[in-house]
């Protein structure tokens, strides 16, 4: 219990349709994040055209409630100039705040609407102080931190948010990503749709088998065997919920919580939205505990199990609900007996809750689920409740109700009612002739700052004949704002007294005083006229580069990279001719890298970072770079936001590589990481879209590099299916693991330390015989990752790249490059693009 006055979050629900804006709205949101039909990272939302999406920012605003935009796809170069212009349009109407991912559209923002309220989106997967450090220099005023964070690690950025003004946002309720978002390829690499791009085909929601056996001497899983498991659904995540630890949550420096569902029905947005509103509340007045009722009522509205995620420590199966991935209800006992003769069946209860009239249920066993809607009050007994159902249920299945009927009358309530948060001090006067003038003050409920407005009558009101209004009246009919955003607060009326006018100019009094509160309200919300045209001239400076085609690129031999995590693969690349050679040794130590610099034998060698990087591996980290530096290291590779900020404090000129994990997709990405040394580009483009990149980059920009050859990293995810399935640390063990789809493809699985693991493509990249499209696009480098293959096929792999790019026939050498590929080879997204 708190005794004293606590700082609450913002409540940040969502919005996929305007039904559910008015639901997040009417329920008590403080904000609202919603997409338009472009630019947004969850497509299949119903999302909003423009003229819808300017609806929804004025309906918002003059309800006081923010809104925030999502526009976090990754985007094309020939995608800039519409993207500059929407991005304009979105300053104009007034939103409150962008969402982003794409560096590139950050940077162009920020040249182009430096006026615009910018947060960083999951999507660019921030997990540290020093992430959230870039993201405010780089001109985000929020981050919406990795869902993988920790409340503590949450508590260690203190220092950093206050120094810095950054704020955090963190999930609060809804659907949890498998992998770290921004980091997820595995529906971009199974069928090219990419969660980047807002097209996810959500394949962690299907079933896999896993798998066991062991690697060949290429390091490619061979003699895999299916492990029996109850379960199918190694990958689907249970719901987040943190209602039951929301004070821990609203104790930490969080500035705002996020409900997730653009997706969900407003029935869904309108219930769990007040029941958060209802606990912020009751936490700020210092008399919140959790209500088992309300718990229910979150269950009811949409479940896959509920979690308090790795926020709060939570892993294996503390996250992951393998037995199904979809809605699950609440459960609420087992049939214990079963009439033919009249199709019911008795269910003991497992608790109070039991079936009501109109309630969906669902019934489960091991043959199979079906489900039905409750006719009537169930009759009750001393085994149980007797439930008619439409086919027979065997002995033992589990009755979950999947839709609760009253469940659904309180949503239509919260809907139907319309939230009175501005309200309205009025003060009248007439004027000599009779016209009344209201001067009014406009306060919102949730939103800084006030407006004013004056209105007059359309007319003087007549001199009363036999019955003159009195004060009391004219009050009682301007007061009249029922079915309106607003209310009435102080209304000072200097009325001389003798006038006479009928309801209907009253009336209309009333609504010209509303609608000019209403349009005051937005109107206050968006930047002043000035600000808009400047922002316009900049764009009319900022098209003409944007949509130039560039420059003819310089052909020239790119150099050969090669990735690999031991000395004898840094040893067999060197030989076979690698000109250069990023180690991501397995245990992070000088005398790893000290090693690794000798057996490079002169190749420059890059200490290559992990893809996600927490507190523990920069405690670890920072302190070897000067150690790295004497040994010979040449640079680091970083994957992560903030990392190249962190190594340049610890050792300034130390040269930075970025990896595909900074997902740069545009020119203007390259743009935004102009002090590199090389930035590897994203795996999802096509061969069109390197060529339209690297033609607009200027001589200056750093060097660019395609990885041609390896395992595609499918996702990195904090889970570890082996120890989830069978314990810790079966993942650790040496075996080879993988997971095997309904269409028999097996995706390997690795440890990436700790605990984290890495989910690779079930097929291996192969652009050998793209290599001279590469070279007339002008990228700097091509890469083989040969990481967890051996020095085996470090070696000899390097040599296939190596003989192509002096002049030997591709066929023979993809032969080759086939013949030690896992699972196959495929060109992916350089040949069909992303979608």
């Amino acid at each position: 219990m708190h005794t004293k006055p606590v700082k609450i979050p913002e409540l940040l629900a969502p919005a996929g349709s305007m039904e559910a804006l008015k639901a997040a709205v009417a329920a008590g949101a403080d904000a609202v994040y919603l997409g338009g039909t472009r630019f947004s990272a969850r497509r299949f939302a119903a999302n909003f055209d423009d003229a819808a999406l300017q609806e929804a920012v004025d309906y918002a605003h003059i309800r006081g409630v923010a809104v925030h935009v999502t526009v976090n796809t990754l985007v094309h170069d020939a995608e800039l100039p519409a993207l500059a212009d929407y991005l304009l349009f979105l300053y104009e109407i007034g939103v409150d705040a962008v969402l982003v991912q794409d560096v590139g559209l950050l940077r162009l923002a920020r040249a182009l609407v430096p006026g615009l309220v910018i947060h960083a989106s999951t999507q660019m997967t921030v997990t540290t102080a020093e992430g959230v450090r870039w993201a405010a220099e780089a001109g985000c005023s929020r981050v919406v931190l990795a869902r993988e964070v920790s409340l503590a690690e949450i508590e260690a950025m203190r220092p950093v948010l206050e120094e810095t003004g950054c704020e955090l946002e963190v999930f609060l309720h809804g659907a949890l990503c498998y992998a770290y978002s921004g980091q997820c390829l595995l529906s971009s690499v199974i069928g090219g749709r990419s969660g980047n791009r807002g097209a996810c085909a959500q394949p962690c929601r299907k079933p896999y088998a896993l798998m066991q056996g062991e690697y060949d001497r290429y390091g490619r899983p061979v003699r895999m065997k299916p492990v029996r498991l109850p379960h199918r659904y190694l990958l689907s995540t249970k719901d987040i919920c943190l209602y039951p630890v929301l004070d821990r949550v609203v104790a930490a420096p969080v500035s705002s919580l996020k409900i997730e569902g653009r997706m969900k029905a407003p029935a869904y947005v309108a219930v769990v939205t007040a029941i958060y509103r209802r606990a912020l509340d009751a936490i700020a007045e210092g008399r919140w505990t959790p209500s088992p009722r309300d718990e229910e009522a979150l269950a009811f509205a949409f479940t896959r199990g509920f979690t308090t995620g790795y926020l709060c420590g939570e892993r294996h199966r503390g996250v992951i609900g393998p037995e199904r991935p979809d809605n699950r209800g609440v459960a609420i006992g087992r049939v214990v007996a079963f009439s033919n003769a009249r199709m019911e069946a008795t269910v003991a209860l497992s608790g109070s809750l039991a079936p009501e009239n109109g309630d969906g249920i669902a019934v489960s066993s091991p043959e199979g689920e079906f489900g039905c809607l409750v006719r009537g009050t169930p009759k009750s007994g001393r085994d149980g409740v007797w439930v008619r159902l439409p086919q027979p249920a065997p002995i033992g299945a589990v009755v979950s109700i999947t839709r609760r009927a009253s469940f659904e009358s309180w949503a239509e309530e919260i809907l139907r009612q319309e939230r009175q948060a501005i309200r309205i001090d009025a003060a009248v006067n007439w004027e000599e002739d009779g016209t009344p003038v209201v001067e009014a003050v406009c306060t919102p409920a949730r939103r800084r700052g006030v407006v004013r407005v004056t209105v007059r009558g359309d007319e003087p009101m007549g001199k009363a004949r036999t019955r003159p209004l009195t004060a009391d009246q004219i009050a009682e009919q301007l007061c009249r704002t029922g079915g309106t955003p607003y209310v009435v607060g102080d209304l000072d009326l200097a009325y001389p007294g003798g006038l006479f006018a009928p309801p209907s100019y009253l009336n209309a009094l009333r609504r010209s005083l509303l609608e000019a509160a209403g349009e005051a309200l937005c109107e206050a919300a968006r930047p002043p006229a000035a600000e808009i045209a400047a922002a316009r001239v900049r764009l009319s400076t900022l098209l003409p580069a944007l949509k130039a085609g560039g420059k003819t690129a310089e052909q020239k031999k790119p150099v050969l990279s090669v990735y690999t995590d031991t000395a004898a693969g840094v040893e067999a690349a060197s030989a076979a001719g690698a000109g250069r050679i990023y180690f991501e040794p397995v245990e992070c130590t000088a005398d790893a890298l000290a090693s690794a610099v000798r057996a490079a034998a002169g190749v420059p060698l890059v200490w290559k970072w992990p893809k996600i990087v927490r507190r523990t591996f920069l405690n670890a980290a920072l302190p070897l770079l000067c150690q790295a530096a004497e040994a010979g290291v040449a640079g680091v590779m970083v994957e992560g936001h903030g990392c190249a900020g962190a190594i340049r404090t610890a050792l300034p000129g130390m040269p930075i590589y970025g990896a595909s994990g900074l997902n740069i997709w545009n020119a203007d990405a390259v743009a935004a990481h102009g002090d590199f040394a090389l930035l590897t580009l994203s795996p999802e483009l096509s061969g069109d879209d390197i060529r339209s990149l690297v033609a607009r980059l200027p001589d200056t920009a750093p060097a660019v590099e395609v990885v041609v050859q390896g395992v595609a990293g499918a996702m990195v995810t904090e889970d570890c299916p082996p120890a989830t399935a069978l314990g810790c640390p079966a993942g650790c063990g040496g075996a080879a693991f993988g997971i095997r789809d309904e269409k028999g493809m097996t995706f390997p699985l690795w440890p990436v330390g700790e605990c984290r693991t890495s989910i690779g493509n079930a097929v291996e990249t192969c652009l050998i015989d793209r290599l001279p499209a590469l070279v007339a696009a002008g990228v700097g480098g091509i890469a083989i990752d040969a990481r967890r293959r051996g020095p085996a096929y470090a070696r000899e792999m390097a040599g296939i790249y190596r003989e192509a790019l002096d002049g030997r026939v591709f066929a023979d050498l993809k032969a080759r490059a086939k013949a030690l590929s896992l699972g196959g080879i495929t060109a992916g997204a350089f040949v069909h693009g992303t979608e």
